[in-house]
C-alpha cells in the first residue's frame, strides 16, 4: 500500500478539513466468548491445557526441525513439560483467547489460534498465536478455521477491523495473509523484540466492509463440490474472489 499524503474525502468539517466518514448508532462490542465454533472439517474450542496440551504436543512434534516454531514468540519446547506449563500460562487470561483447533475425522487437536488485542471500544481484534502442525497445514481444516474466526468477529461480534501481524520476514504468513483476503498495510520497523532479536512487523486486515464478498468466496470454496476425491481443491480460494 503505497503511502497517501494527501488522502482525499468526501467528509468536510465546517474549517473545511477532510475528516472521516461519521459513524452514527456505534455502540462499545461485546468481548469473545468462550464458546466452541463448529465447521464442516474442523471444530474450534476454548483451548484447556488439561484436554489438548498432549495432542498439541505430539501434533507439533511432527514438525521435528522445530521451524514451524520460529516466528513464534515462544518455543520450540525442550519437553513436554515446559510446553504445557507455558500453555497452561497463556491460557488462563481472557485475552489472548486460546482456541485448539480439532479436527472432525480424528478428535484431535492439530493446531491453535487465538482472538487477541481485543479493543470492543472501536471494535478490533486481532488473529495471533496461530500454530497450524504440518497435520493441519495446506488442508481445508485450516482455511475453515479462519473463517470460522473471521465469521465470530464479524457475524457475532459485529466488530469494524480484523488484524494479522507477523515478522516481516515470515513469507509464508504473508502469503496466508493475502490468500485469506487481508489487506497488506505496511511495515512497522523495529516494532518488537523477541528470541533475542528485532522484527519488522507487516499488519494486514480485513475490515467489516471487506467481510461480505469474503464470506461468500469461503463459503464457495469450502463447498465439498470443490475437492476432488483426493481432496484437492478444483479452484483456489481467491479465484472465488475474482
Amino acid at each position: 500500500m503505497a503511502y497517501d499524503p494527501e488522502p482525499i474525502s468526501e467528509y468536510l468539517n465546517d474549517l473545511g478539513q477532510a475528516i472521516g466518514a461519521p459513524i452514527t448508532d456505534w455502540q462499545t462490542r461485546a468481548r469473545p466468548v468462550r464458546t466452541s465454533l463448529t465447521g464442516q472439517y474442523c471444530t474450534l474450542v476454548p483451548l484447556e491445557p488439561e484436554r489438548h496440551a498432549e495432542a498439541l504436543y505430539a501434533a507439533f512434534a511432527t514438525d521435528p526441525d522445530g521451524k514451524n516454531w520460529t516466528y513464534l514468540p515462544v518455543g520450540p519446547f525442550a519437553d513436554f513439560a515446559d510446553f504445557n506449563h507455558w500453555l497452561m500460562s497463556a491460557c488462563g487470561t481472557p485475552d489472548p483467547l486460546f482456541y485448539a483447533i480439532i479436527d472432525q475425522r480424528t478428535g484431535r487437536a492439530v493446531g491453535m489460534a487465538a482472538l487477541m488485542r481485543i479493543d470492543p471500544t472501536v471494535g478490533v481484534v486481532e488473529v495471533g498465536h496461530i500454530h497450524f502442525s504440518p497435520l493441519l497445514q495446506r488442508t481445508p481444516l485450516a482455511t475453515e478455521a479462519m473463517f470460522l474466526l473471521m465469521q465470530r468477529v464479524f457475524d457475532e461480534l459485529g466488530y469494524r477491523r480484523y488484524e494479522w501481524k507477523c515478522d516481516n520476514f515470515n513469507a509464508p504468513s504473508k502469503r496466508a495473509a493475502q490468500r485469506l483476503g487481508f489487506q497488506f498495510e505496511g511495515i512497522f520497523r523495529q516494532a518488537i523484540v523477541y528470541k533475542g532479536r528485532t522484527r519488522d512487523t507487516a499488519w494486514f486486515s480485513v475490515i467489516d466492509t471487506d467481510w461480505p464478498a469474503l464470506q461468500g468466496a469461503f463459503q464457495r470454496w469450502l463447498h465439498a463440490t470443490n475437492f476432488d476425491a483426493d481432496g484437492r481443491q478444483k479452484q483456489t480460494l481467491e479465484s472465488y474472489r475474482k
